[in-house]
Formats: C-alpha cells, structure tokens, sequence
C-alpha cells in the first residue's frame, strides 16, 4: 500500500474555530508522530455549503475522510459521503440522529449526544438528589442533550422539569434546593448560569456542556464547583491499545499551545488512530473493508474505549467524562 492520505474539513475560521483550530492542533501532532502518512485540511469556515463546495474534491485526494467539527456541519458531510459512495470517520458531530444516518458510511468515535449527562444524574443521584431543572439551549444538539437527561433522572427517581431556549428561568419557581443542567451552546449555558445565581433560590448544584472545556474558566466568574460534562477530559484514560499515549499528546499540545487541549483536539486524534489502523489492518481504503475492520474492532485510544453497532456506526464503547472546578481547575471524578 502506498503512503495513505487523509484528510478533513475543519473549522478554522467562522463560530466553530474556537474547536476547529484545536482539532487541527491535534491532527497535526500526530502527523508528527506518523510522518510516512499525508495529512491534508481544508477550512470549511463552519459553512455547510463550503463544505457541500469542497467535498468532492477532498475525497478525490484522500484515501481516508475525517469529519468536520459540530453535529450541524457532520450532518452535511455524513450526506455527502453517502452520495459520493465514501465512508466518513465521525469525529465532532456527535448528535444520535447523526450517528446512525447512514450506516456504511459513517462511522462515529463519540458518545452519541442523549448520554452525555448520565455521569452527572447517576452521581446527582447518589450524593445530592434534589430537584432538577434542564435548561436547553436552541438547536438539536441541547434538545438531544436534554431528551436524554430528562429519560435519565426519571429513570433514577429524580425529580425533573424542564425549560426551552426561550422559557423564563424564574418560571421554575425553586423555592428549595435543587440543581441546574444547562445543555445548549457555550454562550447560552454563560448566560444561564449567570442568570440562575442571581435568583432568590440559586442552584445548589450546577452542571453545565460548557464546563467541560478549560476556556469556562475565564467565561465565569468564580466557575468553583460547577460540574462540567464532555467526551474527554486529561487524565480520565488509562494507556490505549492504539496511537499515542496521553501524556505524550498532552506535552506535545501544551508545548506548541500554551495550554492543554479539550477533547475536540482529542476525538480528531481518535478518529484518525482508528481510521488508519483499520487500513492498515486490510490492506486496502475500500469503503466495504474498512467498515468491516471497524465493525469487529473493540479497543482504546487516548480518548477511550472504541466498539461500534456493527449495523449503525453508533459509538457504544466510549463513556463521557465528569468533572467539577475546583479551585486550581477542573478535575476528573
């Protein structure tokens, strides 16, 4: 086999680029660490229809195709892939509509959106089962979020209610202690924090989609205690069957930005660990071939635990992280 291509959309200008430019960051780094293979990355600049442009011929110059970042923008490629007969490694749409869009052509690495909140309502449950508001945000990504939070805390025997994008906070009308989940984009759940602390009854927990990323640090004031959610998080993967190990990535990240990276960064790395052991593996870059491999493969990277429905493509393996601010950062429960 001659040396693999592959290649991707990425968000590096428009409003994804905050996570666009960190999966980039990410790529790179392990570009480095495999220099036989060829990398290429294209600006979508968070554009659906730059995407739809600049599809073909991307796929024309790569053996293996990485998705872009955001439910919205994969949700597009994901179609574009099916109608170009192309296999589409899910890196950053994790929406449950979008994981199991078109089975054969999309495989995802992400813990698919209705899941994300199970860690915090099992630990609400067992150490603070006060009443729960959800707060969701616009889009379907919150509403995913939000579905599947509401479905979880029942189950749990918590008391839920829940508000949209435009409900009125103070229409919850808390008069005992109880818990805030914000599920909508970065800037909505700010402003429903901020919101919810001035409230005669503030929350006496509060977990947000937001808080699972290190910029909510400078986003909040006084972010100790908040609990956050998201696919990954340092130090919450032990050493993986396959392609860097975490340590390695994060001294490599933090020595080129300054900073640690949050999982946007790690689930591209994923993506193309498994995308490449799995042609490697064949042999070949078939669409076929390659969903098979992926199909019968269960193992780690250092974003976690890698296992598919055989006949969707929906992440099953792959567990979310908690973690809750403290006041040297947030860390890993």
């Amino acid at each position: 086999m001659t040396a693999l291509t592959i290649g991707a959309f990425l968000s590096l200008s428009g409003k994804h680029a905050r996570f666009g430019r960190q999966a980039r960051l990410g790529l790179e780094i392990w570009h480095a660490a495999n220099p036989t293979l060829n990398l290429l990355i294209r600006d979508d600049h968070s554009d659906p229809a730059i995407l739809r442009a600049g599809f073909r011929d991307l796929a024309d110059d790569c053996d293996l195709l990485l998705g872009p970042y955001s439910t919205h923008l994969t949700r597009t490629a994901a179609r574009l892939a099916a109608e170009h007969d192309r296999l589409l490694w899910n890196h950053g749409g994790s929406g449950d509509d979008v994981e199991a869009s078109h089975p054969g052509h999309l495989i995802s690495i992400l813990t698919p959106t209705s899941q994300y909140a199970t860690p915090f309502l099992h630990h609400l449950a067992t150490t603070n089962p006060v009443p729960l508001c959800i707060v969701t945000g616009k889009g379907s990504f919150g509403r995913q979020v939000s579905d599947g939070a509401e479905a979880t805390a029942r189950s749990l025997g918590l008391d839920a209610v829940r508000l949209g994008p435009e409900d009125d906070l103070t229409s919850a009308t808390m008069t005992q202690p109880w818990a805030l989940l914000c599920a909508g984009a970065f800037e909505e759940d700010i402003d429903t924090i901020k919101h919810a602390r001035t409230l005669p009854v503030p929350p006496r927990v509060v977990c947000a989609v937001a808080a699972g990323v290190h910029e909510f640090g400078q986003a909040l004031d006084n972010p100790h205690g908040v609990y956050g959610i998201g696919q990954w998080f340092p130090g919450t993967t032990p050493s993986p069957h396959l392609g860097l190990d975490e340590p390695t990535f994060l001294a490599a990240y933090q020595e080129r930005a300054g900073v640690l990276p949050d999982y946007p960064a790690v689930q591209a790395v994923a993506a193309a660990t498994i995308a490449t052991h799995c042609a490697t593996t064949t042999a070949t870059t078939t669409r076929q071939a390659l969903w098979q491999s992926a199909a019968d493969l269960e193992t780690t990277t250092l974003f976690g635990t890698f296992k598919i429905d055989p006949h969707t493509g929906t992440q099953l393996g792959h567990q979310p992280a908690l973690t809750r601010w403290e006041s040297t950062g947030p860390t890993p429960l």
